[in-house]
C-alpha cells in the first residue's frame, strides 16, 4: 500500500515559516508529512488532529520519535482552536489544513472510499455516523440527484440518481464497485477521462464527512486561535473547497462593498487576515507528474492580523 504524499510540502511549510518556538497545528495529521517537515525546519510543538483513528494509531511512532513536541489528538479540525485551549495553548503560531481524503483512506478498499477497489460503500472518515450506503438507501431520487449535482458537480446527476433508484429497487447498494459500475452505465468516458464514478463518489464522500461545513468552521476557528502574525496554510483538491477558502479570506482580509450616493458605504470590519497568495499556489509541473493527487492542488495562505476574530451574525 502507498503512503500519503504531502502535496506542495516545501511551499506549505515557507507560508509558515516555522521558527523555534512556534506551536503550530497540523488539522490533518493523515500520515504526517507536514508535521514531520514542520518539526524538522526548527525546534517548533506539532499539534496534530485528525478524525480517522487509523492516522491517529499510525502516529505513536512518530510521537515517540519527537520526544514530545508533538501531539496528536483524535478529533474533528472544526474544533481546533477548543483543542488547542485543551492542551494548555491559549494561541498557535501557525495553522495548516490539507483538505479531503488521503491517499491511504483511497488505498484501502475496506474504507469505501475509492471505485478502483470493491469493498463496502461506507466513506466515513471517523468510522461513526451514516455512510455512504446508508444514504443512497435513504434519500428520494430527486435529493439524491440534488446531492451529487451540488458536491460532486456531476452534470447527469439526474440519470445518475435514476439509475441508483432502479438498482436499489432490485437489489440494495452495498459495495463499491456496484455503485461505480452504475455509475459508469451512464456517465460514458473516454481515454484520458476521469474515472465515471469520480464525482458521485466525491459528492457523496462530502455528504457522508459534511467535509464543506467542517471546512468553514475549521477556517473560523483558525481566526480564532492564531496569534496576530499567526500564519494559515490550507491546501484543497477541488473548486467547492478552495472557493469557500478563497471566499473566506477575502472576506476577512478586504473591504466592505462600497455604498452609492444614497446610502452611503458601511464602515469595514477590520481586516483578520492579510493575504501572502494572492492566487492560489498550484503544484509544479515535477510534482504533479511525480505526485497525480497534487494535479488539482491549490494552496492559500495567509497572515493573521491584530485585529479582533469575526463572529457569525
Amino acid at each position: 500500500m502507498s503512503r500519503h504524499v504531502p502535496v506542495l510540502l516545501a511551499e506549505v511549510v515557507a507560508a509558515l515559516s516555522p521558527a523555534d518556538g512556534d506551536v503550530i497545528i497540523d488539522g490533518t495529521f493523515g500520515a504526517g508529512g507536514y508535521s514531520r517537515a514542520l518539526l524538522d525546519a526548527a525546534d517548533t510543538r506539532i499539534l496534530a488532529i485528525d478524525r480517522d483513528p487509523t492516522a491517529i494509531a499510525g502516529g505513536t511512532a512518530m510521537v515517540d520519535a519527537f520526544a514530545g513536541r508533538l501531539t496528536l489528538v483524535h478529533d474533528r479540525f472544526a474544533r481546533l482552536d477548543a483543542i488547542a485551549a485543551e492542551c494548555g495553548h491559549a494561541g498557535v503560531d501557525g495553522v495548516v489544513l490539507d483538505i479531503g481524503v488521503s491517499s491511504m483512506q483511497l488505498d484501502e478498499a475496506e474504507r469505501g472510499f475509492s471505485f478502483r477497489f470493491d469493498g463496502p460503500l461506507d466513506m466515513r472518515m471517523a468510522s461513526e455516523g451514516e455512510s455512504a450506503a446508508d444514504l443512497v438507501a435513504r434519500l428520494e431520487e430527486t435529493a439524491l440527484a440534488d446531492l451529487i449535482y451540488t458536491y460532486g458537480e456531476e452534470r447527469l446527476s439526474r440519470p445518475i440518481a435514476k439509475a441508483i433508484a432502479r438498482e436499489r429497487a432490485v437489489e440494495p447498494i452495498l459495495t463499491t464497485r456496484r455503485l461505480a459500475d452504475i455509475v459508469a452505465r451512464v456517465v460514458r468516458s473516454k481515454p484520458g477521462d476521469i474515472h465515471p464514478a469520480t464525482r458521485t463518489f466525491q459528492a457523496l464522500r462530502i455528504a457522508v464527512n459534511d467535509e464543506l461545513g467542517e471546512l468553514e468552521a475549521a477556517l473560523e476557528a483558525a481566526e480564532r486561535v492564531l496569534k496576530p502574525g499567526g500564519r494559515l496554510a490550507v491546501v484543497t483538491f477541488h473548486s467547492l473547497e478552495d472557493r469557500i477558502v478563497k471566499q473566506f479570506l477575502v472576506e476577512r482580509s478586504g473591504k466592505a462593498p462600497g455604498g452609492s450616493r444614497h446610502i452611503p458605504a458601511a464602515r469595514p470590519p477590520e481586516p483578520t487576515f492579510t493575504l501572502l497568495t494572492r492566487k492560489a499556489v498550484a503544484a509544479s509541473e515535477a510534482e504533479s507528474r511525480a505526485n497525480p493527487r497534487a494535479r488539482s492542488a491549490k494552496l492559500r495562505a495567509a497572515l493573521r492580523t491584530a485585529a479582533s476574530p469575526r463572529t457569525r451574525p
